[in-house]
């Protein structure tokens, strides 16, 4: 039976984010994939891939659409909007295209990508931010 004082009991139909999910090559899936765990893709996937922990992206594995986890190691291919919270490491057989959006970014030699990529907070209005600058030296000068 559940214990909610023991440290290691979970609530039933909870899932651990320590579960492995494993697409294997000449595996194709369509449509989004979600999981709260690490997911280690080596076949296809054509559709958002979304993860709470760790995506995997093997050799073999490829992903037609977006991807937006917490980590991710990529040696494959991904076209489509890569979007990692926290690490990207781009293997050197990494191919992506598309825009990047992480933290911290980590790229092998011989991996390649086409598209932006961004690291850290994003200014969405360039003229507003020159015009906060330029009334700050003014007020500075004027004081």
């Amino acid at each position: 039976m559940f214990d909610k004082n023991k440290p290691e009991a979970t609530k039933p139909n909870e899932v651990t984010s320590s579960s492995i999910n494993l697409i294997g090559a000449g595996t194709t899936i369509e449509g989004d994939v979600k999981s709260n765990g690490d997911i280690r893709i080596d076949g296809t996937v054509i559709g958002t891939v979304t993860s709470k922990a760790k995506v995997v992206i093997g050799s073999t594995g490829s992903i037609e659409g977006d991807i937006n986890c917490q980590n991710a190691d990529i040696s494959g291919t991904v076209k489509g909007k890569t979007n990692v919270s926290d690490m990207l490491f781009l293997k050197s057989s990494a191919r992506i295209t598309g825009d990047i959006l992480s933290s911290k970014l980590v790229v092998e030699s011989g991996a390649s990508f086409t598209g932006s990529c961004n690291m850290g907070p994003v200014i969405k209005d360039i003229k507003s931010v020159d015009q906060k600058i330029s009334n700050n030296t003014v007020k500075e000068k004027t004081a």
